[in-house]
């Protein structure tokens, strides 16, 4: 079943509840950015990725690897709702004996590619994955998914320069560039901007876009997906803790969970716009 954009939406709402809940009942976790990046999410997964959820390790499966590992618990909503295992287990979070972890770590869940959680290594993992599949003739694409504030580390633009070098036109990035890290601003602590002139200075073709806007993310992978000599980059502009009032443009929830009240609020307001 293709999802259209309006369900697409919808589901981005559910994994940003599931969110809320799997964090909440942990106590912990990173709900801000985990918010921010579910509409790309709910696209990636129920309309863009190639993927089994009943074969994970399907050989011509496309790739993602979640560079900023922190928001695993969008990643596991996503697998979850998506079918990889069950949905009551996203409540387990964090617990003891879970094999949902903090940040995700390959072989324990079903559809994780790659074990990450140290920041600005994904894109390089992303690359040795995009390059093993041009050496080998398939052509599944690998997606990885950047925090902007981890594109402060130097190993991203390595990775960059690797993969304009080597012609990795089947890699796709994807920045979410909620201009909040857990300090606060990206541009106080190192500043980012002009980020895609620095993109397009390493040889990627960029696509810049709202990332809260489905039809845009759906574009914008077209796109990336057409290319058959640069890699590419989507900057998604966004708001951190997108769908929660009270956590939106908030770096207070990048690594902190709701407390029961706001919990109660936050349910609410999500449980209203979804259908």
């Amino acid at each position: 079943m293709e999802y259209s954009a309006n369900q697409i939406a919808n589901m981005a709402n559910i994994l940003r509840l599931d969110v809320i809940e799997m964090t909440a009942a942990a106590n912990s976790g990173h709900p801000g950015g985990s918010l921010s990046a579910a509409d790309f999410m709910a696209a990636l997964y129920f309309r863009i990725l190639r993927h089994d959820p009943a074969n994970p390790q399907w050989e011509d499966r496309d790739r993602f690897v979640l560079s900023k590992g922190h928001v695993a618990p969008v990643l596991y909503a996503a697998l979850a709702e998506s079918g990889y295992f069950p949905k009551d287990e996203l409540i387990t979070l964090r617990k003891l004996g879970s094999h949902l972890q903090g940040h995700p770590v390959r072989g324990k869940v079903p559809g994780v590619e790659m074990s990450t959680g140290s920041l600005g290594q994904g894109l390089s993992m992303s690359c040795g994955i995009a390059l093993a599949g041009k050496r080998d003739g398939k052509d599944y694409r690998t997606y990885c998914l950047l925090g902007d504030g981890e594109l402060q580390s130097g190993q991203n633009w390595e990775a960059a320069m690797f993969a304009h070098h080597y012609g990795l036109s089947n890699l796709i990035a994807v920045v979410d560039r909620n201009r909040l890290q857990i300090t606060g601003n990206t541009e106080d602590a190192m500043a980012l901007d002009p980020l895609p002139e620095k993109w397009r200075a390493f040889g990627w073709n960029v696509i810049v876009i709202n990332g809260h806007n489905i039809r845009q993310i759906l574009d914008a992978c077209d796109k990336a997906k057409a290319s058959r000599k640069n890699p590419t980059v989507i900057i998604m502009n966004t708001v951190k803790g997108k769908g929660v009032s009270f956590m939106e443009n908030n770096a207070g929830f990048h690594g902190k969970a709701c407390n029961h009240e706001e919990y109660l609020q936050a349910v609410k307001e999500l449980k209203e716009v979804i259908q």
